[in-house]
């Protein structure tokens, strides 16, 4: 079974990732990684150079892992654009998703003033190929997962997510699912659909004619960074909401939370707005995990710059304003969160 291939899934190795995770001084509890490298290795998996938060930790990667283009002839305009990172935590720190762009890009030679001679990149591969893996970022195991549809071709899923499960609802994980949604802009009725990889299954499937929870006839624009938790995956729109649902279910029910009322949006009516819209969320506005809890973080534009946070309050599945915040609570009244007299 694949997590087993990831994990090894004995007591004792599970538990020494968790104490390696928290109290090992080699380890700090938490890493950023900035990104991950593809290296010429003949070791099997990956390896991590971990540094203490601030600072950036990098994945390494085999490059036998993963079935690289052939390399353009040096002397053409073509050149290959490879990259990597990590997209999804499990939440438990024991797995990463990880995805790797094979691309290309047209960048003819030219000389500089200076007589200097270098490329200049003048066109991107808007449809690369794309590889994901589940991977265990301290013990280096790695499981590649197999092509969506059968296909390379899918840079456009780029909303995936990860969730680990334990059958007994607690201790060490020994299953996950992969699961990337989406709205069925082409069904007569509005719906949403969901690709999903499982672990005991070892393979995709796509669960269709998903009934939206959506409150507005509005579509959701999806940030690309899924979250985990409380058994669910969260896909965030920063100017409208979250839709979630359990991927594990063969019939997942999804719900809806929207931002506090002040937070939420309005459609961009024109590509200008769309754009200046985009700015903005995952600059100034974030949506994650921390300390147990959902929290929405939102920063003023103009001064004085002012941190707000919220977090979900899981009994009325609504945002409250974060203790020690000015304004008191926001709970969800008919779709829209509003502050309490």
């Amino acid at each position: 079974m694949p997590f087993r291939a990831i994990l090894g899934l004995s007591a004792a190795v599970s538990g020494h990732l968790r104490r390696g995770l928290s109290t090992a001084a080699r380890h700090p509890p938490w890493a950023m990684i900035y990104r991950t490298v593809l290296v010429k290795s003949p070791v099997p998996g990956s390896s991590i150079q971990l540094r203490v938060p601030p600072g950036a930790s990098t994945l390494f990667v085999p490059d036998h892992l993963v079935d690289l283009r052939p390399r353009p002839d040096p002397d053409s305009d073509i050149v290959a654009l490879q990259s990597g990172m990590a997209t999804a935590t499990s939440g438990d720190g024991l797995l990463l998703l990880l995805y790797f762009r094979d691309g290309s890009g047209t960048a003819p030679f030219v000389t500089a003033p200076d007589g200097r001679r270098g490329r200049i990149l003048v066109g991107l591969d808007l449809d690369p190929d794309v590889t994901r893996f589940v991977c265990n970022p301290l013990s280096g195991q790695v499981f590649r997962l197999p092509d969506i549809d059968g296909t390379k071709k899918t840079a456009s899923c780029c909303s995936v997510g990860l969730l680990t499960r334990s059958a007994h609802g607690q201790g060490p994980p020994d299953r996950y699912a992969v699961a990337e949604l989406s709205e069925d802009r082409d069904a007569e009725k509005r719906s949403f659909v969901t690709r999903r990889f499982l672990s005991q299954t070892g393979e995709w499937e796509k669960l269709v004619d998903l009934p939206s929870p959506l409150p507005l006839p509005r579509r959701m624009d999806i940030y690309p960074e899924v979250l985990a938790f409380a058994g669910r995956l969260w896909w965030v729109d920063l100017s409208w909401g979250a839709v979630s649902a359990d991927p594990f279910s063969d019939r997942p029910e999804l719900r809806f939370v929207d931002l506090p009322s002040t937070s939420v949006q309005p459609v961009p009516s024109t590509m200008t707005d769309r754009l200046a819209a985009e700015q903005v969320e995952g600059v100034f506005r974030r949506m994650g995990v921390s300390e147990g809890r959902l929290r929405y973080v939102e920063l003023s534009q103009k001064m004085p710059f002012l941190l707000s946070s919220f977090v979900l309050d899981e009994e009325s599945n609504c945002c409250l304003l974060d203790a020690g915040e000015q304004g008191g609570a926001w709970p969800n009244v008919g779709g829209a969160c509003r502050p309490t007299t």
